[in-house]
């Protein structure tokens, strides 16, 4: 009886070695890079898996919280989310409130949910209840407020961009209270980090002090990091190549937005392909996102749903060229609930599995790459704008 005791518990132990030695081995193939290097990621990033296309949702909607049943079914196809500028507004009369009810509701569903809080570092969107002054009735009325902001030089007036009134980020005072705002914001609405929109800091209102004002978008940033603390994410948009040097050192995640279609040019997509790359072996996440092919602001079909689902094929196409460990797809034709996040995409569902490897461009100058995955086999052509992804039978 001793015996078979010893047996059973030597053979419970090789059997754990073994599943611990397999789930070693199946680490090592999700977290390897293209270079064949391994991806190093934080102990505060979400779960990355191949097992089908790893995606990253955005959305708001000022009108309304989200149903349960919207929950549910964005919960079953990602866990790495943000809440858009707006969201809740007119239901619970602040966007913080908005982000909190939901970060609430996806914990719920999945505990392991990560859920980003946004903030503009160069609009002041009047959403949250923390920079609902920032109109130009109550700015012209709070002369403290108004030295947040930037003036138009040709006009005089203050600057604005789509509604919105510019913050300075050469203020710092302006720093302190963003800084401690968005932490506050990130806290308040049981966040697991935050989303920075715009990079720039205004420069094309003072384009004699574009290197002043990068050093302050990066200590702006680096603080906010910090005050947010080691275990929180902090995503900034578009801060890669020379669009923003001074915040990508101290950014967790980084988006590749492509708003408009010459963003995803044959060469900006080829470019973005090796920044992804150097972001993985940076051990930073990376967002590629592609809005669908042939819209964009104030050009949108009627029937943008359906056109979505034509379009899908290229877009995740050029997504899985150049995907490393940690590289998420986001697809959508615009920011709010109904642009995208609540489509159901069969083809983002199918069994993907790692990359066997690096894509390959056919020919030195030519514009067609291929990639093999273990359950999918890309071609993209990024001239034509043609693709065809193999999946697996």
């Amino acid at each position: 009886m001793k015996r078979l005791f010893i047996f059973m518990l030597v053979y419970a132990i090789a059997a754990a070695l073994g599943v611990a030695e397999g789930r070693s081995r199946l680490d090592q193939r999700s977290l390897r890079i293209s270079d064949g290097s391994i991806f190093k990621p934080q102990r505060f990033y979400p779960e990355f898996s191949w097992d089908t296309t790893p995606r990253y949702f955005m959305f708001g909607d000022k009108n309304r919280l989200l149903t349960p049943e919207q929950v549910e079914f964005i919960a079953a196809q990602t866990d790495f989310i943000c809440i858009e500028k707006s969201h809740g507004l007119k239901s619970l009369g602040a966007a913080e409130l908005g982000a909190k009810h939901e970060a609430a509701a996806f914990k719920k569903v999945n505990p392991d949910m990560k859920v980003l809080f946004y903030f503009n570092a160069a609009y002041a969107w009047p959403y949250t209840s923390y920079n609902k002054g920032f109109t130009k009735e109550n700015v012209e009325e709070n002369p403290k407020l108004k030295r947040a902001l930037v003036t138009n030089p040709k006009t005089g007036e203050l600057a604005d961009r789509y509604g919105a009134l510019c913050y300075d980020v050469l203020n710092p005072d302006f720093r302190r209270w963003w800084v401690n705002t968005v932490a506050k914001g990130v806290e308040e609405a049981g966040c697991d980090g935050a989303f920075i929109d715009q990079m720039h800091g205004n420069v094309e209102f003072r384009k004699d002090k574009k290197e002043e004002i990068e050093q302050a978008m990066g200590e702006m940033m680096k603080a906010l990091k910090y005050k947010l603390g080691r275990d929180k994410i902090l995503l900034a948009n578009n801060a890669y190549g020379n669009g923003a040097p001074t915040v990508y050192p101290v950014s967790d995640a980084i988006m590749f937005e492509n708003y408009a279609r010459v963003k995803s040019s044959k060469e900006s997509l080829l470019a973005e392909w090796g920044h992804m790359l150097q972001q993985a072996q940076d051990g930073k996440i990376s967002v590629f996102r592609l809005g669908v092919e042939g819209t964009w602001r104030g050009h949108m079909q009627p029937n943008m749903p359906e056109l979505s689902q034509e379009k899908a094929e290229f877009a995740l196409a050029c997504y899985l060229i150049g995907a490393q460990p940690y590289s998420y797809f986001l697809y959508s034709w615009g920011w709010k609930l109904a642009t995208g996040p609540l489509v159901e995409y069969p083809e983002f569902k199918k069994p993907l599995g790692p990359p066997k490897g690096a894509y390959k461009r056919t020919t030195p100058d030519g514009w067609e790459f291929t990639r093999e995955f273990e359950h999918a086999s890309v071609w993209v052509n990024t001239e034509t704008r043609e693709a065809k992804i193999t999946w697996e039978e």
